[in-house]
């Protein structure tokens, strides 16, 4: 039995040789396409290895970049601006503004309680009437006294009356005439005192200055404020405010280029809140003393362009140019530098990047400013471009932008 078993194990030699080869034939087609594939990456310059290229970001510059002969930066500041606050101290009672209102010269913004002043302004005023009562009863008694002096005169010229008549009537006028002028001068110092009343009344309410713009609210209803703030729950000013007419951008200059500047110079001022916007300014003021510990002397520079968007504190730039901006120049460009344009074929282009790839792309150009030229058709602000552009550069090439 085992062996049997043995001999169903052994192979049979004869039909073993017999049995066809498989053809490996499948793989010169797969060779073929792989080769294809090799030289078609290779045209695409998809295995070319990525250049490397400097980027720049087209932006829109003003022509007067090119005449700017020192650049600054500061804050609007108004050049007139108060703590509005009471002579009296008092709780507030009534308070009419808030932040941004615009208010006019000499308005009433705020009130304190009144009720003690006013009670003196009646007080004077009762003052005055009796006062005035006081000197018409001196003055009819002056007239009285009047008559009958110059009666017992005539009378004691003709000898009818004695001397000592004629004395008492004298000194019954005289007497009369130093009544009436205590009573004018009672009348005077009544009207005084209710001129003292009114003007206490007054400084119950706060008044504006002139015309401006509240900035800040200070205190509120139930306050006490007083002129010194010297209670801890005290205020010392009830809103503070600033005439918007008066603001000034203040920058410092370093002092070494203080000598490039001089009254009157046009300037270009840009502020944070609106970057797309210049507005023109001049120098007012350099003012004649210096920061030593920032070696710097501070420039007033004063807006020539009024705008309800500039607000005090806001950042500002101010570029100081040699001449002023012409209208034309006033207007921004989209711009370029010159050393990203290329000529080729007669026609000028930029390579854009899109990507990971350069893109060939025609511009038009305009004028030259410095080192950059304005670009009038081809490309926008925003967009991101090669700088300084090899010749093996081309439409579609791989690129890697070198860190800077």
């Amino acid at each position: 039995m085992a062996t049997d078993d043995l001999s169903k194990l052994k192979i049979d030699k004869d039909k073993a040789a017999f049995r066809p080869r498989r053809k490996k034939t499948f793989l010169f087609p797969v060779l073929i396409l792989a080769g294809l594939l090799v030289v078609l990456l290779a045209v695409l310059g998809i295995l070319r290895p990525a250049m490397k290229v400097r980027a720049a970001t087209i932006t829109q510059i003003y022509p007067s970049q090119a005449f700017t002969i020192l650049n600054a930066s500061g804050y609007v500041v108004p050049q007139r601006k108060s703590a509005l606050a009471s002579k009296v101290t008092g709780r507030l009672i009534w308070l009419g503004v808030e932040e941004g209102s615009r208010v006019k010269k000499d308005q009433v913004v705020a009130r304190l309680e009144r009720q003690d002043v006013t009670a003196a302004k009646d007080q004077a005023a009762a003052n005055v009437k009796a006062a005035r009562s006081n000197l018409e009863q001196a003055k009819a008694e002056l007239r009285d006294a009047n008559l009958a002096y110059n009666r017992n005169k005539e009378l004691l010229a003709k000898g009818v009356i004695a001397q000592a008549t004629y004395d008492t009537v004298l000194a019954r006028y005289e007497k009369a005439k130093a009544a009436t002028d205590a009573a004018e001068a009672t009348v005077k110092a009544s009207l005084a005192a209710l001129d003292g009343a009114n003007i206490a009344l007054e400084y119950t309410l706060i008044r504006a200055p002139f015309a401006g713009v509240v900035l800040t609210k200070d205190a509120d209803i139930g306050d006490i404020v007083t002129p010194i703030g010297a209670a801890t729950n005290a205020k010392s000013a009830v809103i503070t405010m600033a005439d918007m007419d008066s603001l000034q951008v203040e920058v410092d200059v370093s002092e070494s280029n203080v000598r490039q500047i001089t009254i009157d110079q046009p300037c270009e001022i840009q502020l944070d809140a609106l970057p797309d916007q210049r507005f023109r300014g001049v120098i007012h003021m350099v003012v004649p003393t210096a920061d030593r510990s920032k070696a710097t002397v501070t420039v007033k520079v004063r807006f020539l362009d009024k705008d309800s968007r500039i607000l005090p504190e806001m950042s500002a730039k101010v570029a100081f140019l040699s001449r002023a901006a012409t209208s034309e120049e006033q207007r921004p460009r989209t711009a370029v530098s010159q050393s990203a344009v290329v000529n080729r074929k007669g026609k000028e282009n930029v390579f854009l990047i899109r990507g990971n790839k350069a893109a060939e792309t025609p511009v038009r150009l305009g004028d030259k400013m410095g080192d950059m030229v304005e670009v009038l058709e081809g490309v926008k602000a925003g967009d991101k471009i090669v700088l300084n552009p090899s010749d093996k550069l081309k439409n579609g090439s791989k690129i890697k932008i070198e860190e800077q």
